[in-house]
């Protein structure tokens, strides 16, 4: 067990990391983001400081950057699906040993005592904070996290291969259950990037029929090399009518569409944290013969846990592209065009 505030020896004081300037658009050469030094944080308790070896490169980063969500905290670092090295405790620790690999999220701290976190809902916690939201995250050298919110990393897969796994794979996994797939049923995904494409994973390897729809023609490849039963064009409807859908694409004008592609008795879940205005809905079309429509926010502990441990017993395999540390807005704008094949993962501490 971790001694409070034991450390590694000769650790820096400073480190360099990656903030948000002033959000905006990351087009051409121009970056919300500014590759700075800053002090290497101290553990408060109940922490540990991680040292990152890989930080995956998540739409989310993308949405905090260009200011689609509110600032929570100015000059925030991004960065949520971190895989890194315990180097040091705070006081009040005592579930990594120093030297432990393990996984931080973007669920970073629910309030435990409100309605939703005493009922097991805790992503809905009206006092949660995030990481590279509201508090800073991975696209640094060092961060710290509250060790009741990390993971612990199957040793079946490196730490690129982890790294999309703590969001892109939870958020995906939960999406997957609320958009209620049938035994043997078919699955529709719009939008193919890190999580579609580990979401397509679990359901193949259950037997599930997956159609893709997606703007990238890269991407319709990808999906139909994975093997996805069909690939189109976000705003096509479905060679056939689907059991499911799940929408991680942030576009508002496809809801109709994916609506229309449902069977009866059909669900509809939404997974993003940010959606433009979805149009107009028309009943008869879209909503009758008892459609679901429903959303996904964040994700509970439990849901991290149960995946892992499916993703470890399946091999879940995400496909990466690794980008130089000091390349972290290039990796922005090769999510934002979305035609990409799996997921964008920073190298920062790999040995």
């Amino acid at each position: 067990m971790a001694e409070a505030n034991a450390k590694i020896t000769d650790l820096p004081t400073t480190m360099r990391a990656w903030q948000v300037t002033t959000p905006g658009p990351i087009d051409g050469a121009r970056s919300p983001l500014e590759f700075i030094t800053k002090p290497v944080p101290t553990p408060a308790a109940g922490e540990v400081l991680v040292r990152v070896l890989t930080c995956g490169v998540c739409h989310t980063d993308l949405h905090v950057s260009e200011g689609d969500l509110p600032v929570h905290q100015e000059h925030v670092t991004p960065g949520h699906e971190i895989v890194g090295e315990v180097v040091a405790t705070g006081p009040q620790t005592s579930r990594f040993n120093l030297g432990a690999r393990i996984g931080v999220p973007w669920l970073r701290w629910t309030c435990g005592v409100c309605h939703f976190c005493r009922s097991g809902r805790e992503n809905l916690c009206p006092n949660s904070k995030y990481t590279g939201w509201d508090h800073d995250g991975g696209y640094a050298e060092y961060v710290t996290v509250p060790e009741g919110f990390a993971y612990h990393i199957p040793d079946r897969f490196d730490s690129t291969t982890a790294a999309p796994l703590l969001c892109a794979g939870i958020i995906g996994y939960r999406a997957f259950r609320r958009a209620n797939v049938p035994a043997g049923g078919r699955l529709g995904l719009y939008g193919f990037g890190g999580s579609a494409h580990i979401t397509a994973q679990i359901a193949l390897d259950q037997g599930i029929e997956v159609h893709v729809l997606t703007r990238g023609k890269d991407s319709q490849q990808f999906a139909l090399k994975l093997g996805a039963t069909s690939a189109n064009g976000a705003y096509d409807l479905p060679p056939v009518k689907l059991d499911s859908s799940i929408m991680f694409a942030p576009v508002g004008d496809i809801v109709p569409n994916a609506l229309k592609g449902l069977a009866p008795g059909g669900t509809l879940a939404l997974a993003g944290i940010h959606l433009t205005d979805i149009p107009e809905l028309n009943y008869q079309q879209h909503i009758f013969h008892e459609k679901n429509l429903t959303s996904v926010e964040s994700n509970t502990r439990k849901d991290g846990e149960e995946f892992l441990r499916l993703a470890d017993r399946l091999n879940i395999q995400p496909t990466t592209t690794p980008y130089a540390f000091d390349k972290a807005d290039e990796a922005l704008r090769f999510v934002k065009k979305g035609d990409i094949t799996g997921a964008c993962v920073l190298q920062i501490g790999q040995d």
